[in-house]
C-alpha cells in the first residue's frame, strides 16, 4: 500500500473505502512509520500542529445501573471506585475555572447513569449558565441517554457538545452491554445534533472486537457526522467482566488512531482513555494522527498529569492551541514529519 496515496484519497470527497481502512489496521511493523507519516499529512491539513486539551469532571460516580462490561462504575462491577451523588453547581463551576487555567478548550461534565434525572439535568444546566457567564470555555456534557427535550434544555443552557460513545460496531455492542442498545446510543446522538449541539462520539479499542468492527465504527461515525471522536484503549479494570482482557499493543493502538483519521479526516480526533498504559513509550506518536487529548485523568483512573502532558507535547514539536486561536497557513504546508 502506498500510504501517501491513501492520505490524498482520504482528503478527497469520497474518502477511503472499508477495504483500504482495514489495510491500515493490517499494516506490519515495517509500515508503521509510513502510516503515521501519512496520517499526519491529513491531521496537519485541518489542525496544524496545535493540540486541544480537554478536561473531564466525574460529576456523579460509581452508581450506574447499566451493565457495560468495560466500565468500573457499572452495576455488578466490584472495582472500588469512589461512589458519590451529583456534585453541586458550585463544584462544577470551580472545576471549569480550574480547567480554564490549564488552557483547556473543553470542560466535560460526566455522570455515571442511564440518563439524567430532572434534578441532575437542572444542576448541569445551571452550572453551564454560570460558567459561560464567567469564562470563555467550550462545555461538553456526558449524561447517558437523552430525550429530545433534555437535549434542547442542555443546548439552551449553553452546552456546546454532547458526548455519548457508540463504543464499538452494532454487531459487537451486544457482547459488552445488554441493558440498552447500540441504537439507543445512536438516537441520543441524533437528538443532540437536532438540538444544535456538536456530537462527541467514539469508542474503545481492545475489548475483543475484530478489526472489521473497528472499521465499521469509524464509518458509522463518518455517516452520522459527529464532530469529535474520542478513541479509547481498554485499560481492563478490576472487578469488571473484561478484567482479564489483554491490553492492546502500542502499534495496534496507533494504527487504530491512524485509521480513524483517514476515515474521518477533518474531525477532532482525541487520544483518550488508556493512552498512557497502552501506548507506553510510543505515546508521543499518537499526536501525529490525533489533534486533541484529555489531560488530568479519565474519570476513575489518573493520567500521567498535566506537567508530563505539556512536556510531551512540546518535546514532540507540537503546542497547546488556546481556545479561539485560528490555524495559520504556515502550519498546514505540504512538508510532513518523517520518522
Amino acid at each position: 500500500m502506498n500510504w501517501s496515496i491513501l492520505a490524498n484519497k482520504s482528503l478527497c470527497d469520497d474518502g477511503i473505502s472499508r477495504t483500504e481502512a482495514l489495510s491500515v489496521l493490517d499494516a506490519g511493523p515495517d509500515e508503521l512509520p509510513g502510516v503515521i507519516d501519512a496520517a499526519f499529512t491529513v491531521r496537519r491539513r485541518f489542525w496544524g500542529r496545535g493540540v486541544n486539551l480537554h478536561v473531564l469532571c466525574n460529576a456523579k460516580s460509581g452508581m450506574c445501573r447499566e451493565n457495560c462490561a468495560f466500565c468500573s462504575q457499572a452495576i455488578g462491577a466490584y472495582s472500588g471506585v469512589d461512589r458519590y451523588g451529583m456534585m453541586s453547581v458550585e463544584e462544577l463551576v470551580a472545576g471549569a475555572h480550574a480547567a480554564h487555567a490549564k488552557e483547556a478548550v473543553k470542560f466535560c461534565m460526566v455522570t455515571a447513569t442511564r440518563g439524567p434525572s430532572d434534578d441532575e439535568l437542572s444542576v448541569i444546566c445551571e452550572a453551564a449558565r454560570r460558567i459561560k457567564k464567567d469564562i470563555s470555555i467550550h462545555l461538553c456534557a456526558s449524561l447517558g441517554l437523552l430525550t429530545r427535550d433534555q437535549a434542547r434544555r442542555l443546548k439552551e443552557a449553553g452546552i456546546d457538545r454532547f458526548n455519548h460513545n457508540l463504543e464499538s460496531s452494532s454487531r459487537y455492542y451486544p457482547e459488552i452491554c445488554q441493558t440498552h442498545t447500540w441504537e439507543d446510543r445512536v438516537q441520543t446522538i441524533r437528538f443532540a445534533k437536532e438540538a444544535g449541539m456538536e456530537a462527541c462520539c467514539g469508542g474503545i479499542m481492545g475489548m475483543g472486537e475484530t478489526r472489521e468492527d473497528r472499521v465499521e465504527l469509524a464509518f458509522t461515525l463518518r455517516e452520522i457526522e459527529v464532530e469529535s471522536i474520542p478513541v479509547n484503549f481498554l485499560d481492563p479494570r478490576p472487578g469488571t467482566p473484561l478484567v482479564d482482557t489483554e491490553r492492546i499493543a502500542p502499534a495496534d493502538a496507533l494504527l487504530s488512531l491512524c485509521m480513524m483519521r483517514f476515515v474521518n479526516p477533518s474531525r477532532d480526533i482525541r487520544v483518550a482513555g488508556g493512552r498512557e498504559v497502552c501506548l507506553r513509550s510510543m505515546q508521543p506518536l499518537a499526536l501525529y494522527p490525533a489533534n486533541s487529548m484529555f489531560t488530568e485523568g479519565y474519570l476513575t483512573t489518573p493520567g500521567q498529569g498535566e506537567t508530563k502532558d505539556l512536556e510531551m507535547i512540546r518535546d514532540a514539536g507540537f503546542f497547546v492551541r488556546p481556545i479561539g486561536e485560528e490555524i495559520l497557513d504556515s502550519e498546514v504546508g505540504d512538508s510532513v514529519f518523517s520518522l
